[in-house]
């Protein structure tokens, strides 16, 4: 199977179970924007549990390499403002943008159309990014294991207990 087909198999489930989980909803955005629905919090953070297991496990079997983008904290934090930023503004992510396009919704439209003209902006802008943000504080191609010098293991047992605490936490409060 091709790289590209099975890609697009992800995908395609991927966008069924965001619509399943009810994650593509417009209220359910502004409500984790907000912290009031954290639905979406627990979905994500869900994946995030069960794909780092399977990730780790992969790699120690040999199945996969797993490789790094380089970790530059100006690149991080100007994206993260930027992409946070975008979710307020739009109520959707990258992702949920393209689901609610999937269900229908035509307005995400702009939203998409957005995210390729800020990639657009980026590519002409990266000339001057890559003499200056991308130059701040920059850790190379490492993961957060190698960075703290620790067993990949110990860092998704750390990542389960938080999850673990935000699930309870979050059930507590009914949000």
């Amino acid at each position: 199977m091709s790289e590209q087909l099975l890609g697009l198999l992800t995908g395609l489930v991927f966008g069924f179970l965001l619509q399943k989980g009810g994650v593509l909803r417009f209220d359910r955005q502004i409500g984790a924007l907000l912290f009031r629905d954290m639905t979406i919090v627990k979905f994500m953070f869900s994946a995030i549990l069960v794909g780092s297991v399977g990730f780790q496990l992969m790699s120690d079997a040999g199945l996969i390499t797993l490789s790094h983008k380089a970790l530059n904290v100006g690149a991080v934090v100007i994206g993260g403002l930027l992409f946070g930023a975008g979710w307020a503004v739009a109520g959707y992510c990258p992702g949920t943008a393209v689901g609610a396009l999937g269900e229908g919704r035509w307005h995400a439209l702009f939203v998409i159309a957005g995210m390729l003209l800020g990639a657009a902006l980026y590519a002409e802008a990266y000339p001057y990014f890559k003499d200056t943000v991308l130059v701040w504080k920059d850790y190379g191609k490492v993961g957060l294991p190698q960075l703290l010098k620790v067993s990949p293991w110990q860092c998704i047992v750390v990542l389960w207990g938080v999850g673990i605490v935000t699930f309870v936490w979050c059930e507590h409060k009914r949000v």
